[in-house]
């Protein structure tokens, strides 16, 4: 490093940096050096701390969903296609296909092959109730224990209620109007009318 002869100019600011950086100790302006010699976060840290805490309340947030309620609506999604299959099955073969409940899950009789019992995806799972639409006008929908399937291309319309046993108040209605496939429908949604599927 070059030194001041004694009446020589002081060296610029250039020569000060370039010095500095040549010796391995970067010079940094006294307006920017702290003088208790502590250094704040920069922007970068705090742009991951913060991605960070988001990833996180996220994960918490889908874990904090309503296990019964998510439980019973992929019980019900299973099903419906279940049922649209077990009619496509009906029609094919030209056999009556009937699905019934059974401890624990459900069956599809009639098949060629038969299945055995299909349980259901949630141990909490049962079915609340089976209608059938009642053709009599002003009449209530009539209960029944089980779901024709087909072979004939046009059902009776059908419903079949599916309720959490931990908590019944939660309840999902899949219904048919006898033409379109099985879907989810709000509960209580009449028999015989097109339904519309939920969201």
């Amino acid at each position: 490093m070059p030194t001041l002869a004694a009446g020589s100019p002081k060296p610029s600011r250039l020569h000060a940096w370039l010095s500095s950086v040549a010796s391995g100790t970067p010079h940094r302006p006294a307006a920017l050096r702290d003088p208790r010699g502590q250094r704040g976060f920069t922007l970068l840290e705090l742009l991951v701390v913060m991605a960070i805490v988001a990833i996180a309340s996220a994960g918490v947030v889908l874990t904090l969903r309503d296990s019964s309620a998510s439980d019973l609506e992929r019980d019900a999604q299973r099903l419906a296609a279940v049922l649209e299959s077990g009619r496509a099955q009906s029609r094919m073969q030209g056999t009556p296909v009937v699905w019934r409940a059974v401890p624990g899950g459900f069956v599809l009789d009639g098949l060629n092959p038969p299945l055995p019992p299909q349980p259901w995806l949630s141990a909490d799972t049962t079915v609340g109730a089976l209608l059938q639409h009642n053709p009599a006008p002003g009449a209530p929908h009539a209960s029944t224990d089980r779901l024709s399937l087909g072979p004939e291309p046009i059902l009776d319309a059908q419903a079949v209620v599916l309720v959490a046993r931990s908590k019944p108040e939660i309840r999902l209605q899949l219904a048919t109007d006898g033409l379109r496939p099985f879907a989810l429908v709000p509960v209580g949604t009449a028999l015989g009318t097109t339904p519309g599927a939920m969201p």
